[in-house]
């Protein structure tokens, strides 16, 4: 019988809003005389060197460490002083280029009127709990999981492990949904039912919205 249900963030409760670069782009442009698009594609470009240099942080201040050096790097990027890189990550932090997938919450607030617990795992920096405050969700998510807070990153299977212990039930009472195929593969290799989705809707086989989870459930033995 499920119990819970365990949801990736990024391209599966959240997506990242392109707009955020051009917003960034044109606050840099009017600050410091950058050209706005040029700017943008620093920021996206900077973003991408960077991105999997954050896997080894285990708490929020490593976090600060890594995101006050994160910081400097931009600056010296863009052609900006040293000085602006506070401002600049204190006006656009890492948080504000997310959003909401369509009715996120309204799939959230369904399950926990259903009774079922609901749990968030993602490979992602430990500020995940600011990062679902920031997108309007942290209030109807009971256990929110930063891989790089357990030490141990997804598709590994004692991820999937810790997530379990932390929303205290076993994996068989776990519904998990990935975007990535190799991690809805490992969560089915601990015993959780898993399910990929692709909200761009070119996989086939797999959801493509977020409320077809609601019709996954209805339709689930014993769900």
């Amino acid at each position: 019988m499920i119990r819970a249900v365990l949801f990736d963030r990024d391209d599966t409760l959240t997506v990242t809003d392109p707009g955020v670069y051009r917003a960034a782009g044109e606050w840099i442009a009017g600050r410091y005389g950058v050209e706005a698009r040029e700017a943008g594609r620093g920021l996206a470009a900077h973003w991408q060197q960077h991105s999997d240099r954050w896997w080894g942080l285990r708490s929020e201040a490593d976090e600060d460490a890594f995101w006050d050096e994160y910081g400097h790097g931009l600056t010296e990027r863009l052609g900006l002083p040293t000085e602006a890189a506070p401002e600049l990550l204190g006006a656009f932090p890492y948080e504000r280029y997310l959003r909401p997938v369509p009715q996120a919450r309204e799939v959230l607030q369904t399950l926990r009127a259903r009774g079922l617990k609901v749990g968030v795992l993602s490979n992602t920096l430990p500020s995940i709990g600011r990062t679902l405050e920031a997108v309007d969700l942290a209030d109807l998510v009971d256990t929110a999981l930063a891989t790089c807070s357990l030490g141990v990153h997804k598709p590994e299977h004692r991820a999937f492990e810790l997530a379990a212990q932390a929303m205290e039930l076993p994996p068989e009472a776990i519904l998990f949904v990935d975007d990535r195929p190799e991690n809805v593969s490992a969560a089915r290799e601990v015993g959780m039912a898993a399910l990929q989705i692709d909200l761009t809707g070119q996989t086939p086989g797999v959801l493509h919205s977020l409320p077809e989870v609601l019709d996954w459930l209805d339709g689930a033995p014993g769900a």
